[in-house]
């Protein structure tokens, strides 16, 4: 599978391109035109043997889906009392559509996500910089989207079977028995398994019993940030205002509303506190201003946290695979976290459909995701790098103008 990234530099914007994510060889070409429904698959009798998905998120519900799509039995535990509600959004580039798509949610996507058609680059001031044709990049059949967090993840867990899932169940350790997993639960007894996928985020738990702490680090883009849904003020694209101080993006994630994200610009910790969104961004134009209003109004949906990373030498431990962000949390550069997170899932399930012995498939699989994710990794450091670079070498008046 050509699960590689190609990149670009339009603009300036170094960028992820489409690429080709059909998972079907024919005739030694990749097959693009699969049914939206997904695809049953043949594999070589995994039926008889038990799989565990550690994580109830997208990374999570997308790995039980391929899996189920293949026959290959698994449950999924999440420590939560169950699924999200539609919370906050999520931007999903063309590669994260086409592979929601290869999962069989594509078309019910395309009605619950908002399109992203464009691109919009301005500064503080809010003079336009560049702009980038989403739609032409893409192409027509993977426009980027946005849409609510609850939506892809309730998507995903549609006609999964409802007794697949255990809700409110935390794994407390994994460990390695032979050619089975051990898997310790908090107020139950401990169960074995065939193979245990870890896709429970960036603390993933199953990640710091199985490799140890570390791993995690703050984000070179900001240590902290703010998200938000609130009314749209007027933007009908992707739109992103920058300055010497601070990043402030809206997205249309419906017809009335938009995902918002603030972070201080230059690497630090936006502040805990609302009082430094509305002093940060006070002298920011329209709609900026506007959809501040809104949140001063109705702060609820304001979410402050920290923007953390993954960087590990190894996602595999015999039969434990870390996938997602529990393998590979990256800054939101380009919006690959999701994306990511579906390949993963559809590499892994295609593994243990075709393998006999799962014994190596941890390795197999790493091989084959690795290389895309510390591409993705590199563009995001260089594109940090670069940002950092320009603001401390140029005069103040020019990097504030930029």
């Amino acid at each position: 599978q050509d699960f590689g990234l190609s990149w670009s530099n339009s603009s300036g914007l170094v960028y992820a391109s489409a690429g080709n994510l059909g998972l079907i060889r024919r005739g030694g070409s990749m097959d693009v035109n699969r049914s939206d429904e997904g695809r049953s698959v043949q594999h070589h009798g995994s039926a008889s043997r038990r799989v565990l998905v550690v994580g109830g998120g997208i990374a999570g519900f997308s790995m039980l889906r391929a899996l189920d799509q293949r026959g290959i039995a698994a449950g999924l535990v999440e420590r939560h009392h169950g699924p999200p509600d539609a919370g906050l959004g999520l931007n999903l580039p063309g590669n994260a559509v086409r592979a929601l798509r290869e999962l069989g949610v594509g078309d019910a996507l395309k009605e619950r996500g908002m399109p992203i058609l464009r691109r919009e680059y301005r500064n503080a001031r809010g003079r336009l910089l560049f702009a980038v044709d989403e739609a032409g990049f893409w192409g027509p059949d993977a426009s980027s989207l946005c849409a609510f967090r609850g939506d892809i993840v309730e998507l995903l867990r549609s006609g999964l079977a409802a007794s697949a899932v255990r809700w409110e169940t935390t794994v407390t350790g994994v460990s390695e028995s032979g050619r089975h997993v051990d898997v310790a639960l908090r107020d139950a007894d401990p169960e074995t398994y065939d193979f245990v996928i870890a896709a429970d985020g960036v603390h993933s738990g199953v990640r710091t019993s199985m490799f140890g702490p570390g791993g995690q680090r703050a984000a070179l883009l900001s240590a902290t940030g703010w998200r938000f849904v609130t009314a749209n003020p007027g933007v009908d694209c992707w739109t992103v205002w920058s300055g010497s101080a601070g990043t402030f993006l809206l997205i249309p994630v419906d017809a009335e509303r938009v995902y918002g994200w603030a972070s201080a610009t230059k690497g630090g910790a936006a502040g805990a506190d609302p009082q430094w969104l509305w002093s940060t961004f006070a002298d920011y134009p329209e709609p900026v201003s506007t959809a501040l209003s809104s949140l001063r109004a109705e702060p609820s949906s304001l979410y402050y946290s920290r923007v953390e990373e993954v960087r590990l030498d190894s996602w595999h431990r015999g039969r434990v695979v870390l996938i997602g962000d529990a393998a590979h949390a990256t800054a939101p550069i380009w919006a690959q976290g999701a994306a990511l997170a579906a390949e993963d899932a559809l590499v892994l399930a295609e593994l243990l459909a075709a393998r006999e012995d799962w014994t190596t498939v941890g390795r197999e699989f790493e091989a084959r995701r690795r290389p895309r994710v510390e591409h993705v990794q590199k563009m995001t450091d260089q594109h940090i790098a670069l940002i950092d670079d320009l603001q401390n070498r140029l005069p103040a008046t020019v990097a504030i103008a930029l």
